[in-house]
């Protein structure tokens, strides 16, 4: 669906310093942007002209590389034009604020934030999963999760969900024409074999689901929050799991005042892990800074995907463990990490009890550090399949779960031969519905413009 929008452009590489910048600019017609620019230069398509990038005046601003893609072959499907030269902030905004200018009267303007991809989408060049893997790719703090939006990108997720829809839609049209012939209505289920092709249909759905629900983890990671008294050991279990010293550890209580956090990688997940002050009761012996400490570590539990308990294993279970874990938040899992036991003869173990699962290990020694971060990857669900994995975001869950809902509801009535298929031909409408919004296919407007926000200006 080409739209006639009027052209953008903007700065598409990264703020500061760096060997190349770009600027790039994208529209229905760029011939009199280009004449402008480079007047007596014709520019071939797909082929890149060394050439000087002059002021209207005459001077020189910068030398390099101008590239232009005639639409649709281009990555929004306009015209394209990039400048590629010196990658300084100031030369760079000297060279936008020219293109700009020569644009002008073509109605040429600063480009919003991601506005680029959504042109990409809006004229059909991407669909609105591979848009969304566009920003994931950049974003992607682990190589895993560089892997799977690339996946994305490419159209793999997307086709799965294309097949997902297209069988949804094949059983509606038998279900529908089966409307049309009332009296044909009961043996339908059994001539057609409506509920294999239902069940085949649940089943392919929930391994994109899984496929999904794992991406996802590559893509968001898990907040993991190291909580307990002053002195259980929390910064060096943050310094062992990091493999550096990122958090002061001394034997004084209340070293750490302030959250400390750092991000690590098992088996290419991104864990968030968090240092936060040593919790006892706030009497006069507590200062100010450290009052406010703990207050900010309970503010960081209740962000909390993954909690973890420190507890001194050579003292044993105090009272005061007993307080933080009654004052935990409800459906956050807690995993019990008992430390020291470099000092109290332990070895490194997990034991998964009724009410707790509680794991020993030696921050300070390295004993148990393997098992802790084995178990991490169970909390949080992470399952090393050998597939690959699609780096899904939070929306695409939802819709698959609501999809797979609406067909365990069409399947509920597929099981009543004696009812009126009316009701198993809307449960499948709404499952193809919530299936295409993933694409884009039925995304509405405002649901968009959060999309493409969030994009970094330029792309």
């Amino acid at each position: 669906m080409t739209l006639d929008n009027p052209p953008i452009a903007a700065i598409a590489t990264a703020p500061g310093r760096g060997g190349i910048g770009v600027v790039r600019a994208s529209g229905k017609q760029l011939t009199q942007l280009i004449d402008t620019l480079f007047p007596g230069v014709s520019l071939t398509p797909r082929h890149a002209t060394y050439l000087p990038f002059k002021a209207a005046n005459g001077d020189i601003l910068d030398e390099g590389l101008a590239l232009y893609f005639r639409g649709p072959h281009s990555y929004t499907g306009e015209d394209v034009l990039e400048l590629q030269g010196h990658g300084g902030p100031v030369v760079l905004q000297m060279l936008l604020t020219r293109v700009l200018e020569a644009g002008k009267e073509a109605g040429l303007r600063l480009a919003e934030p991601g506005e680029f991809t959504r042109r990409a989408f809006m004229n059909d060049k991407l669909d609105l999963a591979q848009a969304e893997a566009v920003a994931d790719l950049i974003d992607a703090s682990t190589e895993a999760a560089a892997k799977s939006a690339s996946q994305s990108l490419s159209g793999a997720f997307s086709k799965v969900v294309h097949t997902l829809v297209e069988q949804t839609i094949h059983l509606r049209m038998l279900v529908e024409a089966t409307l049309d012939f009332p009296e044909e209505e009961i043996d339908f289920l059994e001539k057609s074999d409506a509920r294999g092709q239902l069940a085949v249909i649940i089943q392919s759905l929930e391994h994109v689901f899984r496929q999904a629900a794992q991406g996802a983890l590559l893509r968001e990671g898990l907040n993991v929050v190291l909580v307990g008294q002053p002195n259980v050991g929390k910064s060096s279990l943050l310094n062992a799991l990091a493999g550096a010293e990122v958090a002061i550890v001394t034997p004084i209580a209340g070293t750490t005042r302030d959250k400390v956090s750092e991000t690590i990688q098992i088996e290419g997940i991104p864990l968030n892990i968090i240092d936060t002050a040593g919790i006892r009761p706030i009497d006069a012996e507590v200062d100010l800074v450290e009052r406010i400490g703990i207050e900010r570590t309970w503010g960081e539990v209740a962000k909390a995907d993954v909690i973890l308990h420190l507890l001194d294993a050579d003292l044993g279970p105090r009272a005061a463990d007993e307080a933080i874990v009654a004052a935990f938040p409800s459906g956050v899992p807690v995993l019990r990490v008992w430390n020291k036991i470099d000092l109290s003869g332990h070895r490194p173990a997990i034991d998964r009890s009724e009410d707790a699962t509680h794991l020993y290990l030696s921050a300070n020694e390295h004993q148990g550090i393997d098992l802790l971060r084995a178990e991490l990857l169970r909390i949080a669900g992470w399952q090393q399949t050998g597939e690959s994995l699609y780096l899904a975001r939070e929306r695409h869950l939802i819709a698959l779960r609501n999809a797979r809902q609406h067909l365990d509801f069409a399947a509920a009535h597929a099981a009543q031969t004696d009812q009126s298929l009316d009701l198993f031909a809307e449960e499948l409408r709404l499952a193809q519905t919530q299936l295409s919004s993933i694409t884009g296919q039925f995304t509405p407007d405002d649901l968009l413009g959060v999309i493409f926000s969030r994009f970094c200006i330029g792309k």
